[in-house]
């Protein structure tokens, strides 16, 4: 039976420097808790290894009020995958949790995705035919502007989305939050960001088409904790400080940070947007009434405030805990010693990235997995999904 525990760095001198792992897995997020998870069924011996002071990666919750409050952002499993949705299941429940986010444009409140309750609310249309024709009406109007031009595809995100959706919807709803949470202007924005957009012509607030949505009942660090049982797990620990130290202890190497970095940013840095937090403890019990309200106007310095406790409180329960914290979310960009959260995809950073995926490719004992590693960014369930198939699970 496997033996679980975290130390920190400051223990370093616990004396397992002798022992030898199957894998050492530098990261202690979703893709390398769910390798450990998966290698040690398997009877395969794992080090983890997390420069953090906690396991989980950005699925990391402190409970604060008795509220387990997501500490880099709003986390929501999503799938259709059946045997995704069994396997998370299979080691903790997860509750019912729908994501319905709501908009605010300059206090006016529109529901999402894109439905027939946002297209009455803007337009005052009750029927699917009146919709449609508001949006084909007003997507020809955008494709006549592009043609007066002498241009056929839209060139940039916001010809992109006016073709697609309209200037309404993409004025009050897109191009402020967009231009926010890319620090850019949507003109100076490829296209093929949003190659398309969702529009439902149902009274339908459910965001994600997945058949299977939650969150794990008691928050994810209980997902994180169990998927580490039977692993050794240190935090604290940057691999870069002693990386010869570390790669000895195994046979293979598992990591899941930044690409560019495992190989000493060679071709240069890779750009990312981040995300900071502005937290607070608010004595009501309910605040706003939705997990999530996106802030789609420009002079609003946040993108969107995040309510914790919507996650995981439902009905009374709302109101039995007479507390709630709220996070207000400021996106900017990247610079060394914060987090990197979103690759930046375009041009220039495509191409970068591809060269450090052939040098990847060429690393027989490493597994570069997760959205760092792979400069991709990833929902949950595909993380969980790719692991799951190196095991043929």
């Amino acid at each position: 039976m496997g033996f679980s525990f975290v130390v920190s760095a400051e223990n370093s001198n616990f004396g397992f420097c002798m022992k030898k792992y199957d894998y050492l897995i530098v990261g202690a997020g979703l893709y390398g808790s769910t390798f450990a998870y998966l290698a040690t069924k398997q009877g395969k011996r794992c080090l983890v290894i997390d420069k953090r002071e906690h396991v989980g990666g950005n699925l990391y919750c402190e409970n604060v009020e008795g509220i387990n409050v997501h500490k880099y952002g709003a986390h929501i499993f999503h799938t259709s995958n059946k045997k995704v949705w069994d396997f998370v299941n299979s080691i903790v429940e997860f509750n019912r949790y729908t994501n319905s986010p709501v908009a605010n444009y300059k206090g006016r409140m529109y529901n999402l995705p894109f439905n027939m309750n946002t297209f009455y609310q803007m337009w005052g249309v009750r029927t699917p035919e009146e919709a449609q024709a508001k949006i084909e009406e007003q997507r020809r109007e955008a494709m006549e502007a592009m043609r007066r031009e002498g241009v056929s595809e839209p060139r940039n995100l916001e010809e992109q989305a006016l073709t697609l959706i309209g200037r309404d919807i993409y004025e009050r709803l897109i191009k402020g939050y967009t231009e926010k949470q890319w620090g850019r202007s949507c003109k100076d924005l490829p296209a093929f960001i949003i190659r398309r957009l969702p529009v439902r012509l149902v009274y339908d607030n459910n965001y994600f088409n997945d058949k299977y949505q939650g969150i794990p009942i008691g928050g994810y660090n209980k997902l994180i904790d169990r998927m580490l049982e039977g692993a050794d797990v240190r935090t604290g620990i940057d691999f870069f400080d002693d990386r010869e130290l570390w790669e000895a202890k195994a046979e293979k190497v598992v990591f899941t940070g930044k690409i560019d970095e495992y190989f000493g940013y060679r071709y240069g840095m890779l750009e990312y947007r981040t995300v900071s937090f502005k937290q607070e403890t608010l004595d009501m019990a309910n605040y706003q009434g939705n997990a999530v309200v996106n802030y789609t106007d420009k002079e609003v310095p946040y993108t969107r405030v995040i309510e914790h406790k919507h996650f995981e409180m439902f009905g009374q329960e709302v109101y039995d805990n007479p507390k709630t914290v709220v996070s207000r979310e400021f996106s900017t960009e990247w610079k060394p010693g914060m987090e990197p959260y979103y690759p930046v995809n375009d041009e220039r950073n495509n191409s970068l990235a591809e060269q450090y995926r052939a040098l990847a490719a060429q690393e027989k004992n490493v597994i570069f997995g997760g959205r760092l590693a792979e400069y991709k960014y990833y929902d949950m369930a595909p993380i969980v999904e790719r692991v799951m198939d190196l095991w043929v699970f």
